[in-house]
């Protein structure tokens, strides 16, 4: 039996400060989680539930399943340990190998050297099995990656192909653009919900508001790309049924309120193709605006913004600037918050006020602040309470 038809050992990779996301929505697709370890969340499923995984998850950077766990120290045990899994039922004769590797506070530590060995045992296992001198690997990737942590190593089979951020419609990059599962954490450690109006006045390409709509409207981040597990010869067919999941949970009829403004219109013209790219083109606003002009008719609402920061985008003193007029203008809101990620140590001094709670996350490989304020939640309906009696407690 293959292990793609048995239970699984399920990795997901998470980036730095956004684990307790990622894990939530884990649970909320009905799974178990391990805790967070070095960026890696485990949990147990079949291949049906590794492209539910690639498909439903909308802060997770990759998912990987667990093929070989064992000790080395040197080279000839990292060999041995290698070659011990059954290849044979994961790689077809044809695969193309590729291996990826990195070390933390272990004996082996040359990247390339891993990779080097990690591969030779895979081509030597499968050759011995097949009875064949050399691999063609001309058929579909399969991507291995050696993880050496305190001298244990964790092979794992990549399936998700390119990283999870690329939706696949974002396709032409603005200036200093957010990954999408950094701004899906954004908007999901923040306090909007769908009732709520949003707006992100320093859009750039979009990137904020379009995830706010797929999240608003139900809309699976992959339901329009595709995963390398997809064309492991080896694995069951399971897109068809996931995708059917995925397209039955959309809700287009939900009415949101999502504005995105930039100053650029280079800026907004990419947003607006995006947006028309990813579906949701009809569901969100988008305009050409400087945020000093910033009102709204709505009170309670959130702002969710990536404002420009460093000097590549904009001079200290035009940074200054503009985070002091930014705060002028948030706190001319009606108990609106704001969740603002910025790499600029001395936010606060120039925005004007103190954020209620900090986090620390990582643009890419930049270290950033979220500053989060927080405003008087809206009173609840009558009807709202009743329906949740908890909250009469």
């Amino acid at each position: 039996m293959s292990i793609f038809d048995g239970k699984l050992n399920i990795e997901v990779s998470s980036a730095s400060g956004i684990e307790a996301v990622t894990k939530r929505e884990i649970t909320s697709l009905g799974y178990t989680p391990g805790g967070a370890e070095y960026g890696r969340i485990l949990f147990e499923g079949d291949w049906t539930d590794v492209l539910r995984a690639n498909m439903f998850l909308r802060t997770a950077g990759r998912v990987r399943v667990l093929v070989g766990t064992f000790d080395a120290t040197d080279f000839d045990a990292l060999f041995d340990g290698t070659e011990s899994v059954d290849w044979q039922d994961i790689i077809p004769l044809d695969g193309k190998i590729l291996v990826t590797a990195k070390s933390i506070k272990s004996k082996l530590f040359a990247l390339s050297n891993i990779q080097s060995i990690v591969k030779k045992a895979i081509v030597t296992k499968l050759c011995r099995v097949h009875k064949v001198n050399k691999l063609s690997e001309s058929g579909a990737e399969y991507s291995v990656e050696a993880s050496i942590i305190n001298d244990t190593v964790r092979l794992t089979l990549d399936t998700s192909g390119a990283g999870l951020h690329k939706r696949g419609y974002r396709t032409w990059l603005g200036e200093a653009p957010i990954r999408e599962t950094l701004a899906s954490a954004i908007i999901q450690l923040s306090v909007w919900n769908p009732d709520r109006p949003l707006i992100d006045p320093f859009c750039g390409s979009g990137t904020i508001p379009i995830e706010a709509a797929l999240i608003g409207l139900n809309i699976a981040p992959g339901i329009q790309r595709e995963f390398s597990c997809e064309h492991f010869s080896n694995a069951p067919s399971v897109r068809g049924v996931v995708q059917e999941e995925a397209e039955q949970l959309v809700n287009r009829d939900r009415e949101i309120r999502i504005s995105g403004f930039d100053i650029n219109p280079e800026a907004i013209k990419l947003a607006l193709r995006h947006a028309e790219k990813a579906g949701v083109r009809d569901k969100i606003h988008l305009q050409v605006a400087d945020m000093r002009n910033l009102s709204s008719r709505f009170s309670h609402g959130v702002i969710v913004t990536n404002p420009p920061y460093g000097e590549r985008l904009m001079k200290e003193d035009e940074l200054r600037e503009l985070y002091r007029d930014f705060g002028k203008v948030f706190n001319s809101l009606d108990e609106w918050c704001a969740y603002v990620i910025t790499s600029y140590m001395a936010f606060e001094k120039y925005f004007g006020k103190k954020a209620t709670k900090t986090r620390k996350l990582y643009n890419s490989e930049l270290e950033c602040n979220l500053y989060q304020y927080l405003g008087k939640p809206p009173k609840m309906r009558f009807d709202e309470v009743h329906k949740n009696p908890r909250l009469l407690r």
